[in-house]
């Protein structure tokens, strides 16, 4: 899926496994499929997954970064309404992987999907209480600390311009310059908060209607509230995405930089992973369609 991908072999990820933590030797190990994009993920038993960076990076700073994100993971499993992974060790490099890596608990549950429960209301209402969970939390005077999404729109314009280049011959490009023309000066109001930052199918677990899990909380940090709205055009369709706004109530520019960091993402998904990754490409079709259902050009 990169050009800085690792290659790590099934065999030795349970040899690094088994190695570092010979208590869990006992236990079964598999890689499970899916289309994460970052990690590769092996279920250690019933109760553990191991995850291993799947992108070349400094293994100091990767090692920092994991405990950044273990204590994120820990904050936001003290606000969250539905379990998320906690943090249990970090592995070191071995066997030509060159990078430190992670274990954290297991959390039972369906991967969401952009259209399976797209019209259901007991759904959007959960999403809401997820996400004013979240933005209730504390952020002891913290606040965006610039990396990624969740600061100024316009800050993402080269890359923007790097999504419609590549998007030539896929997607209606005049059409997708428009819409990002008419969002990208949409001011910063509200406060930071707490969010999530990546409220995409994938990081979300399901039973039946209802939320029963989110994962991936390495990412907790201040941002724009606004960035977890992204998760109205990543999963629901027009009523559900109607519900969750009354739920949240969220004011016309709140919901409108909502959808301009759905934007923002769904215009990277489409072409960067057209072949390596069809499941997230796929998403990144669909939350366009659902963005331009709600807004004109």
């Amino acid at each position: 899926m990169h050009d800085d991908e690792l290659e790590l072999g099934d065999a030795a990820a349970e040899a690094l496994i088994r190695a570092q933590f010979p208590e869990w030797s006992g236990e079964h190990v598999r890689r499970l499929p899916g289309a994460g994009t970052v990690n590769a993920i092996y279920r250690i038993g019933t109760g553990m997954a191991a995850r291993f960076p799947l992108r070349r990076a400094d293994a100091g700073e990767a090692r920092r970064a994991l405990e950044r994100e273990g204590a994120a993971m820990v904050e936001l499993a003290a606000c969250s309404p539905v379990p998320t992974p906690q943090p249990l060790a970090i592995g070191e490099p071995g066997l030509g992987y060159p990078l430190p890596w992670s274990v954290q608990t297991w959390v039972p549950g369906d991967t969401a999907t952009p259209h399976g429960l797209a019209h259901s209301a007991t759904f959007a209402r959960d999403l809401a209480a997820l996400i004013r969970a979240l933005h209730s939390a504390d952020t002891r005077g913290r606040t965006f600390d610039g990396a990624g999404r969740g600061g100024d729109l316009r800050d993402g314009d080269a890359w923007m311009q790097t999504c419609f280049r590549e998007s030539e011959g896929l997607l209606d490009v005049p059409r997708l310059r428009s819409l990002w023309a008419s969002l990208r000066d949409l001011p910063r109001l509200a406060p930071d908060a707490m969010t999530h930052g990546d409220l995409i199918p994938g990081n979300l677990l399901v039973q039946g209607e209802y939320l029963v899990g989110v994962v991936d909380g390495g990412g907790f940090k201040a941002a724009d509230p606004a960035l977890d709205l992204v998760a109205a055009w990543h999963l629901l369709d027009a009523g559900a995405r109607t519900i969750l706004r009354g739920e949240l109530q969220s004011d016309d520019l709140g919901w409108a930089r909502g959808a301009a960091w759905a934007f923002q993402q769904a215009m990277g998904l489409v072409w960067y992973y057209r072949t390596s990754n069809p499941v997230m490409s796929a998403l990144g079709r669909s939350t366009l369609d659902r963005l331009f259902a709600d807004f004109e050009v």
